[in-house]
C-alpha cells in the first residue's frame, strides 16, 4: 500500500461526509470528544485557528469603536423571565445551577445548598448586559455603548458534533445600545458587514447575506440578518448573526435615558456575533481528502521547514542551511505581516512528518536536503496542489516565491468555493422540482441534487413548517443582493414579493 493510501482521509468525501469531517478533525489534531457528552476538548492546532481567527476579528470591532468587556457566566432565571419570547426560545436549551454546594451522604456526594433563585448558564447573554446597561445609561450623552465579550456559553445541544454543535461552545457576542432607532440599524448592518468580509477575505468562504424569516429570528429580535456559506455536501452553515433587537429588551431590562428634550426614552440595542462555528465551516468548506487545507491568511503558520537529516556527514549543514532560510523568512511580509514559520525537526520518518504536515493544512512545506544544500535551492510544495507536485526555488528568490504563492492560494480558495456556490445554485420555477431537487432518488439527474434553491414564497409560517418536515428544509434568508422580482409562490400559488434562498443546513 502506497504512503498516500494509508494516510489519506478514510471514508472520502463522497462516500460518508459527517464521517470524512470527524476524521479531518482527528488527522489535523484540532479538538476531540471530552468525557462530558457535547463538549469538546479543542487542541493546540485547533486553538490556534481559533486564536487567529480572535485576533483578527477583535481589530476589526476595534476599528469600528468596540470595546471588550466581561460579563457573569451567570444569569438569574429572572432575568430571563423578564422577556417572554426570549426565555420561550431558548429555554430546552439551558442548563440550571439549583444548589451551591456538595456534601458527602452515604459515601456519595450529592448536592446541598438550595438556591433562593435558580441561575442559568450564560446561553447568550442580552439580559445580563442589560442589567448593566441600565445602571450605566442615564443621558443621551451616555450613548452610544459599543461593547463586545469574547467568552463561552452553554445551550444543551443532543446532536453534537465537534465545533459545528456542542453544549458548550465559543463565541464573541457584540451588545450595543443607542439613542435612536436609525444608529441601531446601522450598526446592525455595519457589523453583518464586518462578517461578510473576514469570511471572505480570510477564510476564503464566499457568504449570502440576507434577513432571517419571522420564524427564524433570534428570539425578541425585531429583524435578524446573517450571512450563509455553501459546504462541500452543498448543505448551508449560518457563519454569522447580526440582531436588530428594537426596544425590546431596553424594555425588559429598563434601559432608559434623559432624551435631547429632556423625555425619558428606552434605548435601541444589538446584538451579534460568531462562534468556534466558523471552524467546522473553514473544514468543510476547503478540506480535501488527504486533510485539512487552511487559507494561508487564517493559518496559524505559513510556512514548515522539514530538514532531510538522514546523512549523518551533512546533519549540521543541512540545518544551517535551513534554519538561515527559516529566519530570513520569519523577516519577510505579506499581506501587512511577518510570515510564521515552523521549523520541524523531529526524529520521526520524513515521510510521516511530511504527512502530518498535510493533514494539518500548512500552506506550504519546504524541503531542505543535502542536494538542495549543494544547489542552492529548497523543495517546496503547496498544500492546494497534488501532494506530490514539488518546485525547485533558488534561495534568492524564496521571499518572493512564497509571497505569490500565499497571495495565489488565498485568491484561488475564495475563487473555488465561489464556483462551487455558483455551480449548486439552482433557479426553482414549481414545486416538483423543488422537491426532486432536495430528493435525489427521484430524479433522473442526481449530480445536480441538493445547494442552493432559489424560489418564490408567499411569506406563510405554515409552507416554512411544511418543506422543513417534509424535506428537512429551511429558508436561510431572504437575500440582500436579490432584484427584487414577484412573482407567485411555488407552492400555493399566491403572490410572492420575491425569491427566498432555501438549503439543508447544519
Amino acid at each position: 500500500m502506497s504512503q498516500k493510501e494509508e494516510n489519506a482521509i478514510s471514508p472520502c468525501r463522497e462516500e460518508d461526509f459527517p464521517e470524512w469531517y470527524q476524521q479531518v478533525i482527528r488527522a489535523a489534531d484540532l479538538a476531540e470528544n471530552s468525557e462530558v457528552r457535547g463538549c469538546m476538548v479543542i487542541k493546540p492546532w485547533g486553538w490556534a485557528i481559533w486564536e487567529r481567527i480572535q485576533l483578527i476579528l477583535d481589530g476589526m470591532f476595534k476599528a469600528t469603536g468596540h470595546r471588550n468587556a466581561y460579563f457573569p457566566l451567570f444569569i438569574p432565571l429572572s432575568y430571563l423571565q423578564k422577556e417572554a419570547e426570549h426565555v420561550e426560545g431558548f429555554a430546552k436549551e439551558c442548563a440550571v445551577v439549583t444548589h451551591h454546594r456538595l456534601e458527602v451522604r452515604d459515601g456519595k456526594l450529592v448536592p446541598a445548598g438550595e438556591l433562593s433563585e435558580p441561575l442559568v448558564v450564560r446561553p447568550t447573554s442580552e439580559t445580563i448586559i442589560g442589567a448593566a446597561y441600565a445602571r450605566w445609561i442615564n443621558s443621551y450623552r451616555d450613548l452610544p455603548i459599543l461593547i463586545n465579550q469574547w467568552a463561552n456559553v452553554v445551550r444543551w445541544e443532543m446532536r453534537p458534533r465537534l465545533f459545528l454543535r456542542t453544549a458548550e461552545f465559543l463565541w464573541q457576542e457584540g451588545h450595543t445600545a443607542h439613542e435612536t432607532e436609525q444608529e441601531a440599524w446601522e450598526e446592525t448592518v455595519r457589523m453583518l458587514g464586518v462578517y461578510e468580509r473576514f469570511a471572505r477575505d480570510y477564510l476564503a468562504i464566499p457568504v449570502i447575506k440576507g434577513e432571517k424569516t419571522e420564524s427564524e429570528r433570534f428570539p425578541g429580535a425585531v429583524r435578524t440578518l446573517c450571512i450563509e456559506a455553501m459546504v462541500q455536501d452543498r448543505k448551508a452553515i449560518q457563519a454569522g448573526t447580526s440582531h436588530f433587537l428594537g426596544q425590546n429588551f431596553a424594555k425588559a431590562s429598563g434601559i432608559r435615558f434623559q432624551s435631547r428634550e429632556g423625555k425619558l426614552e428606552y434605548a435601541w440595542t444589538t446584538s451579534w456575533g460568531v462562534s468556534t462555528r466558523l471552524v467546522g465551516t473553514l473544514i468543510m468548506t476547503h478540506s480535501d481528502d488527504d486533510g485539512l487545507v487552511l487559507p494561508p491568511r487564517i493559518s496559524p503558520s505559513q510556512v514548515v521547514f522539514l530538514p532531510i537529516l538522514t546523512k549523518e556527514n551533512c546533519r549540521s549543514q543541512v540545518l544551517e542551511y535551513a534554519e538561515r532560510l527559516a529566519n530570513s523568512l520569519r523577516e519577510t511580509y505579506w499581506e501587512g505581516q511577518k510570515i510564521s514559520v515552523e521549523f520541524d525537526t523531529r526524529d520521526i520518518g520524513g515521510g510521516n512528518k511530511n504527512w502530518e504536515w498535510i493533514k494539518k493544512g500548512i500552506p506550504i512545506r519546504i524541503e531542505i536536503g543535502p542536494r538542495d544544500l549543494e544547489n542552492l535551492s529548497v523543495t517546496l510544495y503547496r498544500r492546494d496542489r497534488p501532494h506530490r507536485k514539488k518546485e525547485a526555488v533558488l534561495i534568492q528568490n524564496l521571499p518572493q516565491r512564497v509571497c505569490e504563492i500565499l497571495s495565489e492560494m488565498q485568491q484561488g480558495m475564495l475563487q473555488r468555493a465561489q464556483e462551487f456556490r455558483c455551480k449548486h445554485t439552482h433557479i426553482i420555477e414549481n414545486k416538483k422540482d423543488f422537491y426532486d431537487f432536495f430528493t435525489p432518488l427521484n430524479s433522473e439527474k442526481p449530480e445536480i441534487h441538493g445547494g442552493f434553491a432559489l424560489a418564490h414564497w408567499n411569506g406563510s409560517v405554515n409552507v416554512e413548517t411544511q418543506i422543513k418536515n417534509d424535506l428537512k428544509v429551511t429558508i436561510r434568508c431572504i437575500p440582500f443582493d436579490l432584484i427584487p422580482e414577484p412573482g407567485k409562490c411555488i407552492f400555493t400559488g399566491e403572490p410572492s414579493r420575491g425569491r427566498v434562498l432555501w438549503a439543508k443546513a447544519y
